[in-house]
């Protein structure tokens, strides 16, 4: 099983690729099992500008999947439509287009921090939107997709500056929307994560539970900007005990656990930058 990941946007630029946009949001490019896949889009439309750069062929895309509805990975739907990248399907998890909010600054005034884009514009392009609620789907023989993660760890909590609206009535986010994307190799599964909200820990031991397979990598946002000392040696344990191999980390990490998890994992993380792209075989 051979597969190609493009990181088309991340908060940080990779060394020699200065050409290229950033900003504070995930995109990345799967190419798997005959399946082009776009996973997220970013804050804004420069993964696509990105994506040029880096000859990545945006125009027959088989699916956009949507990690979950914050406007950091949603942003940049309506420039891939506008220019004409226009996919057969969306992916979002149940719930996805309920409002989303968090409280910023120092008055914690309620921002709203969802999707910029209506529903609307998906239908006027006659895009599918495939909203899944179960807990595992096969996109091909090798792709998989989950969601409802289970919350089992004693150190993973909900941000309770998050929110989002249900039937008008605001409720702490627990993210039940959020999917992630893992490819099944010989050596176990490559998991591709958006942000992790629910809990990397979480996220990982549902999967390992679900599957039986080993996980052998993770990439993308593990969350972990607002983790105490505590919760990043708990997850480093995690991380050593289930002997995960590669760990790219993008996004939404923070600079304090990245710093903590190269000097636990040395040469085997590393960082998953704008530009970054991984060849397996």
């Amino acid at each position: 099983m051979s597969f190609k990941i493009t990181t088309l946007m991340e908060n940080n630029i990779s060394e020699g690729k200065s050409e290229l946009y950033k900003e504070h949001g995930l995109s990345i490019y799967i190419q798997a099992d005959g399946k082009r896949i776009l996973f997220d889009t970013g804050k804004t439309g420069n993964f696509a500008k990105n994506a040029e750069k880096l000859n990545v062929d945006l125009s027959k895309l088989d699916s956009v999947i949507l990690s979950h509805g914050h406007y950091d990975h949603t942003g940049g739907v309506e420039t891939l439509i506008n220019k004409g990248f226009i996919p057969s399907k969306l992916i979002v998890g149940k719930g996805f287009f309920n409002e989303k909010y968090k409280l910023a600054g120092t008055a914690k005034e309620l921002k709203y921090i969802g999707h910029p884009f209506k529903k609307s514009l998906l239908e006027r392009h006659d895009i599918l939107i495939d909203e899944i609620s179960s807990d595992m789907v096969h996109l091909s023989e090798h792709i998989m997709l989950f969601s409802n993660f289970k919350r089992n760890s004693d150190f993973e909590h909900l941000n309770k500056k998050f929110s989002i609206k249900c039937n008008d009535t605001l409720e702490l986010d627990c993210f039940t929307e959020e999917i992630v994307l893992a490819i099944k190799t010989e050596k176990g599964l490559f998991v591709i994560l958006g942000c992790s909200h629910v809990g990397v820990v979480n996220i990982i031991d549902t999967i390992i539970q679900r599957t039986g397979m080993n996980v052998f990598a993770i990439v993308g946002g593990t969350h972990l900007v607002d983790a105490d000392k505590i919760r990043i040696d708990k997850t480093i344990a995690y991380f050593k005990e289930k002997n995960i191999q590669k760990i790219g980390v993008s996004h939404c990490t923070g600079e304090d656990a990245e710093k903590r998890l190269e000097e636990a994992f040395g040469n085997k993380f590393f960082h998953n930058n704008t530009g970054h792209i991984i060849e397996f075989s």
